[in-house]
């Protein structure tokens, strides 16, 4: 007998959830209403990456959304790169690696403390996934438009005529002479 779940239940109970449908995973957050759709990676691969993204370019007053768009273009540019979508999965797989002593655990990246994450990060700083994730990171968030807005950055002025006719006099924080 199959007991039935109306809609919502399930999202009153699905804060964030991640569900693995073939070769392609979701994770959803319902708190604020998005969801990360990949066809690659796993979404315990997904879900640490965000969480990684997060770590490298931590902003509080953004949303994870933002970095969930950067999870799904690592995820666009596996589609083409199985050499990338290998170095994503095996990346995070270094991650869940916790290592106290002569002693190593595996606990998944994503269910780790932020300070245990912080560690971790450090201890693989400078190889080749760190800086391929640090890289994908910083273009998809300060090369966003709508995340330059929170910034307070108006944009690109090339179209205006340059920042002498736009953005060169008008900083409102400057004292008038």
């Amino acid at each position: 007998m199959t007991k039935k779940v109306s809609r919502r239940t399930f999202i009153q109970g699905s804060a964030t959830a991640g569900v693995a449908v073939g070769a392609s995973s979701v994770v959803i957050n319902t708190n604020e209403s998005w969801a990360l759709s990949t066809e690659v990676l796993s979404s315990e691969t997904a879900q640490s990456l965000l969480a990684m993204a997060r770590h490298l370019y931590p902003h509080d007053f953004l949303g994870d959304q933002y970095y969930a768009q950067i999870v799904s273009d690592l995820d666009e540019q596996a589609k083409s790169d199985s050499s990338l979508a290998e170095k994503l999965e095996n990346g995070v797989k270094e991650l869940s690696k916790v290592i106290e002593g002569d002693r190593t655990y595996n606990i998944s990246f994503k269910d780790q403390s932020s300070g245990l994450q912080l560690q971790n990060l450090k201890r693989i700083d400078g190889n080749d996934f760190f800086e391929t994730v640090r890289g994908a990171t910083m273009n998809g968030l300060y090369g966003n438009p709508r995340v330059a807005a929170f910034f307070g950055w108006e944009g690109s002025s090339v179209e205006h005529g340059g920042y002498i006719n736009r953005g060169f006099d008008d900083i409102g924080w400057l004292p008038k002479k």
